[in-house]
């Protein structure tokens, strides 16, 4: 690959380094430098640019990402298009983030070109959240370190998702005076809370006295209910293997594998097998709903993940949780880890058909179901959430088509008054933790949720890709996709009009995204183009 300063007359196909301004003219960066381009900039009197020519050893940054982040993602994880040398992969279910560290260490040193970046290992993910990102660094890498990159993910992939799968649980807790009812009480709360929260069911709970022989009982007792694994909390802490949690499992039949963590708070766990059934003795700050040792390995269990005394005695490196005010709680929504953007979608179905002359159009059947629903399904079916329908006019019939769709509805009063008012309460309705909202007009049925998560894909305000369009042989169309920092003067627009005329104001801030048909380009708002629509249909 070639990196240097071209003459015009020596550019023609070279791949712009940086975006270039002259005379009205904005080519930004990555953009394949045509006749046409070499004319418009001569007659502007630039007379050379910054440029990437390749070599044919190169491979460029979109191949190569998609390449290696196929195989690179394991079970339970999609892959999203490649864009800018970007491939994003994604959770396609809530679990547990599984990430072969010392391999992506040695995929990281294969070339500084490539780079893989994930998730810290055993993070908690929920669908749709991305996981992990090949990134190429330049505009192309060397075939050779590709094929280097491929050979290394022949033996498996870097990192995949354990789903939670259904479990139950049985909490037993011992007894002593000291130890006050409602104490014991708001640990069972807090305790199913826990479980609850990584796909489990608490079955039941036992108090018994703070003896071995009692706790022995009540552990075979425990057994007999199916439950697939025990959790003791006792009324003191562990504070050796042979007091009196550690002696009562070993006298139920259990055996112990091992106790202490370097986890604070959560240094005195336990851990222990019935039979193939683990055993967990806990600390005392598993009475707190705050985040603690506890929590780290309750989650790689739920999600069928084995967990040794190895693994815990590798817990400390990122162990030190009491002092870390800004850590959420695991079971107060905070366990999506800030990283990805999140993007809400607002689907505009607010307006009066006015051009359709007499229908709502948003009603009319469209392969055998209401236009809307085509396009309220893609937006919940991608990566957006939530999903926000503005509704107005006839908006009971427009919930009804839409009945059983996972989506938050929000009245327009003045839906009259125009499309801006519509598009106002959609974005006041976006949630204060989304950045940003792709905007959806509920008459594109041909919209789908794979263009809808390829705008996710691209969409990334620190890299100054903060609105993203989607265009069709260089024809921009719809949906939108608006960083928040553009919400304060979409909102000030006024009358029956969008917010198009910003994307020209920022320029440089626009990421365009190619399609593969001319779905972002087709919306049905007259009787003509909804003929033309369903003379075109197979």
């Amino acid at each position: 690959m070639r990196f240097d300063r071209f003459a015009l007359d020596a550019a023609e196909g070279a791949v712009l380094a940086h975006a270039v301004r002259a005379d009205g003219i904005l080519l930004k960066k990555g953009h394949r430098l045509s006749a046409e381009d070499i004319g418009r900039l001569r007659t502007a009197g630039v007379e050379s640019v910054m440029a990437v020519r390749f070599d044919p050893e190169d491979v460029p940054e979109d191949e190569a990402a998609a390449r290696l982040a196929g195989p690179a993602a394991g079970a339970c994880i999609d892959v999203a298009p490649a864009f800018t040398g970007r491939a994003n992969l994604h959770g396609s279910a809530r679990g547990v983030l599984v990430v072969d560290v010392e391999r992506v260490h040695r995929f990281n040193e294969i070339d500084e070109a490539i780079t893989f970046a994930t998730l810290p290992a055993y993070a908690v993910v929920e669908p749709k959240q991305m996981v992990a990102t090949v990134k190429i660094i330049p505009f192309a890498v060397r075939k050779d370190f590709v094929e280097r990159a491929l050979a290394m993910l022949e033996e498996g992939p870097l990192v995949r998702v354990a789903p939670f799968r259904p479990w139950r649980a049985w909490l037993i807790q011992t007894e002593l005076p000291s130890v006050a009812q409602k104490v014991l009480d708001k640990t069972v709360r807090v305790t199913r809370e826990r479980v609850e929260h990584v796909g489990g069911e608490l079955s039941g709970e036992t108090r018994c006295p703070h003896e071995p022989e009692a706790l022995a009982a009540a552990i075979r007792k425990a057994e007999a209910s199916g439950c697939d694994m025990f959790l003791i909390a006792g009324a003191s802490a562990i504070t050796d293997r042979g007091d009196v949690l550690p002696a009562g499992i070993e006298r139920a039949g259990g055996r112990i594998l091992h106790f202490g963590m370097p986890v604070d708070p959560g240094n005195l766990l336990l851990l222990a097998r019935l039979g193939e059934r683990p055993v967990l003795g806990l600390p005392g700050c598993c009475r707190s709903p705050k985040l603690n040792g506890f929590d780290w390995v309750l989650e790689r269990l739920a999600a069928g993940i084995e967990v040794t005394g190895r693994d815990i005695m590798r817990m400390g490196v990122g162990g030190l949780l009491m002092e870390i005010e800004s850590r959420p709680q695991p079971r107060e929504g905070g366990d999506r880890l800030a990283g990805p953007p999140k993007v809400a979608a607002v689907v505009l179905a607010a307006g009066q058909s006015r051009r359709m002359g007499g229908p709502n159009k948003l009603l009319l059947p469209i392969a055998g179901k209401p236009m809307v629903r085509h396009v309220v399904e893609a937006a919940v079916a991608s990566r957006a959430a939530p999903v926000i329908v503005v509704l107005g006019h006839q908006q009971h019939e427009i919930r009804q088509a839409l009945r059983g769709l996972k989506v938050q509805f929000v009245h327009n009063p003045d839906h009259a008054e125009g499309l801006s008012t519509s598009l106002k309460a959609g974005l006041a309705a976006v949630p204060a933790e989304a950045d940003g909202a792709v905007v959806c007009l509920g008459d594109m049925p041909r919209v789908s949720a794979g263009l809808i998560d390829r705008l996710i894909g691209a969409f990334n305000p620190i890299e100054r890709r903060a609105i993203v369009v989607p265009t069709r042989h260089g024809k921009r169309g719809n949906p939108v996709l608006w960083g928040r920092a553009y919400f304060p003067e979409m909102q000030a627009v006024a009358g029956d009009v969008g917010a198009r005329h910003l994307i020209g104001r920022h320029a440089d801030a626009v990421a365009e995204v190619e399609t593969e048909d001319d779905a972002a380009l087709l919306d049905i708002d007259t009787p003509e183009a909804l003929a033309a629509f369903a003379g075109a249909q197979p």
